[in-house]
């Protein structure tokens, strides 16, 4: 059981809201769509469903053509971000409600209600009306309605955004399991790059309506194509500074120099992007060949147990993710530290060069 898109695009009065896409989601996998808000998650997932059609491209379900298949005619189920319940029923006849529609005997009905609420932990509750139940209670249920149906493809548009932290991180460990015995493929859609890395999986970057790279959670993470998909997959997103190389020196923006090591040393001469993620930025050297940069600090947040600085180094703004509680000044300068080791390459034009070397390790 495969989805495979085919060049796969979406055109609304002229403007381009889904590049060509060629996508293959397997059988039993969790795949989340991540990027920033516009980015296409949404208009790629109405495509998937059938809710939308494409401007141009096919999509293949199970090998058979379904590009132009009404959504009431697959086996799709869809959950969006603002989850919706009929209120005046019950969590039980919410549950039920696609079964009858399609016409499933009611002794059926009942086993497969009884088995997905235990599953969504809401057997206590069937007897209840989704206005007595909590916010997550109340997901759970339009998650269950959609999972009763068996559907083969199941699209999950930022279901957890409307939640207290509390709750999406009870969810964000529950989808998987739920995802595990289902045996569907479930295309989750997030903004958040830490609930990508928890969900586990593949990952498909998106940015301005094209898929930047699609492939297993973690090596995406570690190893972007490019600096588009490094800034989509780091929150913060990821830091740039302009850098060159001669014989085995890496000057950095500023004129800092520091030994070209481990993937460096192999750099041809030249001049390139380096890219480093904001938990790298120290403010304190902990690595002997760190690179010290002086920049301006512009605002602290804090979070309780780290800082967020937001820096200016020459122009360029920059946001380090510190370990602890500073007291630091605003409008002074402060210095930074980056571990070479930790420094991602990339050409001009954005494309990856050479991977952080702690990413080759990992």
């Amino acid at each position: 059981m495969t989805l495979e898109l085919k060049g796969v695009s979406k055109v609304v009065e002229g403007q381009t809201h889904v590049y060509p896409t060629d996508l293959t989601l397997e059988k039993g996998t969790m795949n989340v769509l991540l990027g920033p808000t516009t980015s296409g998650k949404t208009s790629l997932m109405r495509l998937m469903a059938g809710l939308d059609a494409p401007a141009k491209g096919q999509i293949i379900w199970q090998g058979e053509d379904v590009t132009g298949q009404r959504v009431q005619d697959r086996k799709v189920a869809m959950v969006y971000q603002q989850f919706i319940n009929y209120p005046s029923m019950s969590v039980y006849d919410n549950i039920a409600s696609p079964m009858k529609l399609m016409g499933v005997s009611k002794t059926e009905i009942d086993t497969r209600v009884r088995e997905t609420a235990e599953l969504m932990k809401l057997t206590p509750m069937l007897d209840r009306k989704p206005l007595e139940l909590s916010g997550g209670q109340q997901q759970r249920c339009a998650l269950a309605r959609a999972l009763v149906k068996n559907a083969g493809l199941v699209l999950l548009d930022e279901p957890l955004a409307n939640l207290d932290y509390k709750l999406r991180e009870e969810m964000r460990v529950e989808i998987p399991k739920i995802f595990e015995k289902s045996g569907a493929i479930f295309v989750y859609a997030t903004t958040e790059p830490e609930e990508a890395l928890l969900l586990g999986g593949n990952v498909a970057t998106l940015w301005e309506g094209r898929v930047t790279q699609f492939g297993p959670t973690p090596e995406v993470y570690r190893k972007p194509v490019d600096a588009t998909t490094a800034r989509v997959f780091s929150d913060p997103p990821m830091n740039f500074l302009p850098i060159s190389k001669t014989g085995n020196r890496i000057t950095f923006g500023d004129g800092q120099a520091a030994p070209a090591t481990g993937p460096l040393l192999d750099l041809a001469d030249g001049s390139y992007l380096a890219g480093f993620r904001p938990n790298h930025l120290e403010i304190g050297k902990h690595a002997a060949d760190a690179v010290e940069f002086t920049t301006t600090l512009n605002v602290t947040e804090l979070t309780g147990s780290e800082t967020f600085v937001h820096l200016d180094h020459h122009g360029e703004r920059w946001v380090g993710l510190i370990h602890g509680v500073h007291n630091l000044r605003i409008g002074e300068a402060l210095k930074v530290y980056l571990d070479p080791r930790h420094v991602y390459i990339f050409a001009e034009d954005g494309a990856l060069v050479a991977p952080a070397s702690y990413a080759l390790a990992a």
